[in-house]
This record gives structure tokens, C-alpha cells and sequence, in this order.
């Protein structure tokens, strides 16, 4: 199981704590390979970007215009956390059904 996010997010440690089995990506030292990107992307959508973050709030029209995968790759901080793959299973945030799904 990997667990994508950032060692700075209070959220990603919570999770990581709970999933110690997990293998943890920090998003802006190590890229998130594309493929997981992509299927990501098909499955969660627009929810795959974080825009109540500081991130998203300090790009400009023409930056918040871009593609998904594009802002995603410049500014992975805008990547809503944490992304946690488990074989084909994807599951966004950390939230009470990403829980009872890994059985935590």
C-alpha cells in the first residue's frame, strides 16, 4: 500500500500512523508516477485537486486554467491528501469511509 501526501500534513501523519504497513510518498520530494496520476484522475475527477488550499489560492486565472496533471506536476502541494493505492483500489482524503474501507 502506498500512501501519497506530505510529511508536513498533519492529515498524511494521522493516516501513516493508522496504516504503518503503508509505504509513504512525500509528493514534493518524490514525484507521484504518472500512471498512478492519470487513474487518480479518472476516478476521483476535480476532487483530486485541493482548491481551499494556500496553493490554489495564490495561482493566478491562467495557472487555475491548466490541466489537471499540469498543475498537479508543478505544484503538488495542490494534490488532495492523502491518495492512498492499494493494488487497483484508490482512495482520496482521509475521511471515515477511506477508513472503514481499509479497516481502521
Amino acid at each position: 500500500m502506498d500512501l501519497y501526501g506530505l510529511k508536513t500534513c498533519d492529515t498524511c501523519r494521522k493516516a501513516l500512523k493508522l496504516l504503518p504497513d503503508a509505504t509513504f510518498v512525500d509528493v514534493r520530494s518524490q514525484e507521484v508516477p504518472k500512471d498512478v496520476m492519470t487513474r487518480a484522475l479518472a476516478q476521483f475527477g476535480d476532487d483530486l485537486l485541493n482548491t481551499r488550499s494556500t496553493t490554489w489560492r495564490g495561482l493566478d486565472a491562467v495557472d487555475r486554467a491548466r490541466a489537471p496533471l499540469e498543475l498537479l506536476r508543478d505544484h503538488p502541494a495542490l494534490m488532495k491528501r492523502p491518495l492512498i493505492v492499494r493494488g487497483d483500489e484508490m482512495w482520496l482524503g482521509w475521511t471515515p469511509t477511506t477508513r472503514a474501507a481499509l479497516g481502521v
